[in-house]
C-alpha cells in the first residue's frame, strides 16, 4: 500500500511520470486534471464551473476541489493506494487531505516533486499542443507564478514531514522515471 503525491509545476511531466508509477506499482492514478477534463468534456455543471475558473488563468476553489477528490477516493479502487497527480494545490487543500486519510487509516508515503527549470516548462507547455485556452506564453507565465505562489507552500508542508523527494524532472521519460522509482523504494 502506498499513497504518493506527485507534485511540480504545470509541464513539469506529472501525467507522463504518473502513469509510469501506475503501471510499475499497480497504482491507480487520480488526476484532478483529467477529472476536470472529464467534467469539462461531459459538461456537467462541475465542468462548465471549472472552465470559466480556468479560462480567466484561476485556480478551482479549494472546496470544489477536495469535494471531488474525496468523492473519488472513497471509491474501493484507491483502497491500496493512489497517486495524486494536480492535488493538493494549496496547505488548505493538503491538511484536509490528511484528515480524510488519517479517518481512514492511511497516509502519504512519499511526496514528490519534479523540478525542471521555467524556460523549459514553457517550452513544454506550448509544443505540448493540449490546446488549452491557456497555452499562451503570458498565460503559461502567470500559470507558472500562480503555481509558486499558492502552492510551493504546499510542498513546504509535506517538507516539515519529512516526505518530500526532489527529482530532477530533465532527461528522457525513463532517466526520469528511474529517479522516481529509486527515490520511492527507499
Amino acid at each position: 500500500m502506498m499513497n504518493i503525491i506527485l507534485f511540480g509545476p504545470p509541464g513539469a511531466g506529472k501525467g507522463t511520470q504518473a502513469e509510469k508509477i501506475s503501471s510499475n506499482f499497480n497504482l491507480p492514478h487520480l488526476s484532478t486534471g483529467n477529472i476536470f477534463r472529464e467534467n469539462i468534456k461531459n459538461e456537467t455543471p462541475l465542468g462548465k464551473k471549472v472552465k470559466s475558473i480556468m479560462d480567466s488563468g484561476n485556480l478551482v476553489p479549494d472546496e470544489t476541489v477536495v469535494e471531488l477528490v474525496a468523492s473519488e477516493l472513497d471509491k474501493p479502487m484507491y483502497d491500496n493506494g493512489v497517486i495524486l497527480d494536480g492535488f493538493p494545490r494549496t496547505v488548505a487543500q493538503a491538511k484536509e487531505l490528511d484528515s480524510y486519510l488519517e479517518k481512514n487509516d492511511k497516509q502519504i508515503d512519499a511526496f514528490i516533486t519534479l523540478e525542471v527549470p521555467e524556460e523549459e516548462l514553457i517550452s513544454r507547455i506550448l509544443n505540448r499542443g493540449e490546446g488549452r485556452s491557456d497555452d499562451t506564453p503570458e498565460k503559461v507565465k502567470t500559470r507558472l507564478q500562480v503555481y509558486r505562489n499558492e502552492t510551493k507552500p504546499v510542498m513546504d508542508y509535506y517538507e516539515e514531514k519529512g516526505a518530500v523527494q526532489k527529482i530532477d524532472g530533465v532527461g528522457s521519460v525513463d532517466e526520469i522515471f528511474n529517479r522516481i522509482k529509486d527515490a520511492v523504494s527507499e
